[in-house]
């Protein structure tokens, strides 16, 4: 399950929602949502205006719940 980061980032560097919301541009509620991972869908334009104010990637505030560990079977 993907799952967004935005506010572990924001908090990291000392932002906290309504900070984030006033330099991105993005409505408080929308902001809420994606700060407390209660969405479904993402806006891609919102995703950008945030990333672009915490200095990251879009794809670094999206993370997967999934292990990503590659098992490689050994052969004898």
């Amino acid at each position: 399950m993907l799952k967004l980061r935005i506010k572990e980032i924001a908090e990291a560097q000392g932002l906290n929602r309504n900070q984030l919301q006033l330099k991105s541009g993005v409505t408080l509620p929308l902001l809420t949502r994606y700060w407390n991972n209660q969405t479904k869908a993402v806006r891609l334009e919102a995703l950008e205006r945030i990333a672009m104010v915490l200095g990251v990637d879009p794809g670094d505030l999206i993370s997967s719940d999934e292990d990503k560990t590659v098992k490689i079977p050994v052969v004898k």
